[in-house]
């Protein structure tokens, strides 16, 4: 007698959405069970290694490109696969979850690229993780539209030829799903977004002339990326599509991966198409890592830490001289500016802003750079367009001239910005108002005229925790303490009251933001990452 079949991956504590039936059938669900039965006591192995490290890195204060992968590093002959023509030119990436306006705007946003995001720009609520996932099946098919019910402005899909392609990116490693549970246990979050996106998408996707492309977020070594190539190799096998069809852009947004570019390259050849210079989750990540480590590792205020800073040039320039000698993309940073429709002397300011960095990126060898809004889009693709003309990229740019040391890419104590009283304030505006917009399900908020996402709130957390911790005195002769804090968030909301009112201000969930930022800001156990108490309080 036949052993009887693995059972999919159950729904739980979740009401039922909107057609549902389409994004989780049987098929679907019993894919997702298979990557979670085959690939998650890796993952929890490697969570486990995250935990080994960071106490070796607060034993010694200090990082170092690995000894034992030297001779991949060494190697020349080696080189990623080709890009596929639809990846090949990235020069202006849009990013943006996956809502239906969003959509629809971010395909027709002129952009070459656009990140649909499951990760730090989407609250993972179930209706955003599977509606999500409807609504790019929707606009594959073409039977998406949108209008808005505040304005009745309705928007529509342009010709399939002049829309973006998509690289859709899934949760990070740490995160699970509680409403999919196989054998009593919760999915990781990263094969829910990768599996269902690519068990319903993969062949359309071929269809259309593209694929299915990846970014993968919150990396930590070139053990984590051996994992995401299994499970490509698995998935692509699965469902019937040549190896190789997946392609992967991986986020190096963490300080240990920096010292790992080439290996993590190395462990994804056939399915790499590049790397990214993330900036507030990669600072997040150097304050997380090194938040013991005394002053020589105490951040400024964050928008004092620029992509001109010592430390970030090491890092941005590096990135470029691995990529194109591997034969793989270099993406740049965020344009995170939302242009106000009230204030074109703030807009002014801020577009010659976003032009001089474009410009930069553009110059120093980048072959494409990231812009949070459509507006964006025309003056990033000014920036390329002046360093590219008619190339796709440019990858023959081999940046030989670059002799990054491993000590440059943490000598935060190169910079001569100091933790200020404003940049305290500013800490916590921004971590409060955004962790309120979380909870009730918003990932990418507007926040004084900068689209945040959960990176932001990171950095703005991590980096009141380490100015408590390290003792430091701002630039008014206070001293950081958790009571100042305290203070601080006391007065940001009574300062929101008065700006929204008492009946808005009850509505939403604001004492809740103020004491989890204070929760995870404060306690002497530093939370790995807030989204894993914050999703504990999320509702849906």
């Amino acid at each position: 007698m036949s052993a009887p079949a693995p059972s999919p991956a159950v729904i739980v504590d979740a009401a039922p959405l909107p057609r549902q039936e389409e994004v989780l059938t049987d098929a679907a669900l019993a894919f997702v069970a298979e990557l979670h039965r085959r690939f998650t006591p890796r993952r929890d192995e490697l969570l486990a290694r995250r935990a080994e490290r960071r106490a070796e890195i607060a034993r010694t204060s200090t990082l170092d490109f690995l000894p034992e992968t030297a001779a991949i590093r060494a190697d020349d002959t080696w080189r990623v696969a080709p890009a596929p023509e639809a990846l090949d030119d990235r020069r202006v990436e849009i990013t943006g979850p996956t809502d239906r306006k969003m959509t629809v705007n971010a395909l027709n946003s002129g952009a070459r690229v656009w990140l649909a995001d499951f990760e730090d720009a989407s609250a993972p609520t179930w209706e955003n993780v599977v509606l999500g996932q409807l609504n790019l099946i929707d606009a594959y098919t073409r039977e998406i539209d949108f209008t808005d019910p505040a304005t009745g402005k309705s928007y529509a899909l342009r010709p399939n030829e002049e829309l973006a392609t998509v690289v859709m990116r899934p949760r990070g490693w740490h995160l699970n799903e509680r409403h999919l549970q196989v054998d009593g246990q919760p999915v990781p979050g990263a094969f829910v977004d990768f599996g269902l996106y690519f068990f319903h998408n993969a062949q359309r996707l071929l269809d259309l002339g593209k694929g299915p492309y990846f970014y993968l977020p919150k990396t930590e070594s070139h053990l984590e990326a051996r994992l995401w190539n299994d499970v490509f190799v698995f998935a692509q096998d699965h469902v019937g599509i040549p190896q190789g069809t997946i392609r992967a852009t991986v986020l190096i947004e963490t300080i240990t991966a920096a010292y790992e570019m080439e290996e993590i390259l190395y462990e994804l050849r056939d399915h790499a198409s590049g790397l990214n210079a993330g900036r507030w989750d990669y600072l997040f990540s150097i304050v997380k890592n090194f938040r013991d480590g005394g002053a020589k590792f105490v951040l400024p205020d964050r928008n004092a830490v620029t992509m001109t800073a010592p430390f970030m040039r090491a890092y941005t320039e590096l990135l470029v001289r691995t990529c194109h000698k591997r034969g793989a993309h270099a993406i740049g940073g965020m344009a995170a500016f939302i242009p106000s429709r009230r204030d074109p002397e703030v807009n002014k300011v801020a577009f010659e802003k976003v032009r001089a960095d474009k410009d930069r990126e553009a110059n120093d060898g980048f072959d494409g750079s990231w812009v949070a809004h459509p507006d964006l889009v025309p003056i990033a693709m000014e920036s390329f367009d002046k360093v590219l003309g008619d190339k796709p990229n440019q990858k023959d740019r081999l940046r030989e001239d670059v002799d990054v040391k491993a000590a440059d890419l943490i000598a935060v104590d190169s910079l001569d910005a100091k933790p200020t009283y404003a940049g305290l304030v500013n800490a916590v505006q921004v971590g409060i108002r955004y962790i309120e917009a979380w909870l009730r399900g918003l990932g990418a908020v507007a926040i004084f005229n900068l689209m945040e996402d959960a990176a932001t709130a990171e950095i703005s957390r991590s980096q009141i925790w380490q100015w408590i911790n390290a003792g430091v005195v701002l630039d008014n002769g206070e001293r950081v303490t958790a009571e100042l804090a305290r203070e601080v968030a006391a007065e940001e909301l009574r300062n929101i009251e008065a700006e929204l009112g008492e009946e808005a201000f009850t509505a939403g969930k604001w004492q809740q933001a103020h004491d989890l930022l204070l929760k995870v800001a404060l306690d002497e156990d530093y939370a790995d990452f807030l989204t894993l108490p914050a999703y504990e309080q999320l509702e849906g």
